[in-house]
């Protein structure tokens, strides 16, 4: 496979899966939202505000912006950690856990060609 048709396949699997995701009837996230949302549900360690700052090479404020709308959709949710209680973690919920399997589905759907309607 040739580097334009393989680059190709990937835009198209990232545009059903993002086409799939705004038909379904769920969070509608930014960019900056599901960015986030994928580094807190992939990355195996426990997240914090400043290491999700320092990773994505955004500011804290700009983390937290997006940490509230996540929030509010009962994607993440916050603790103080009992190591530092100057610094915050940054949970998985049911929720996300189920929105993360979703997007599971809908992403191996668009890798083999199926359309979801």
């Amino acid at each position: 496979m040739a580097v334009n048709e393989a680059t190709e396949n990937l835009v198209n699997v990232l545009r059903e899966t993002i086409v799939s995701l705004v038909r379904q009837d769920g969070p509608d996230l930014s960019a900056r939202q599901f960015g986030v949302f994928l580094t807190c549900y992939l990355e195996p360690d426990a997240q914090t505000v400043r290491g999700l700052a320092a990773s994505l090479d955004v500011s804290k404020p700009v983390i937290s912006r997006a940490l509230d709308r996540l929030a509010d959709f009962d994607l993440i949710k916050r603790k103080a950690d009992p190591a530092d209680r100057r610094s915050v973690l940054v949970q998985r919920t049911p929720v996300g856990n189920a929105y993360i399997k979703d997007i599971r589905a809908i992403l191996r759907d668009a890798t083999n060609g199926k359309t979801r309607r």
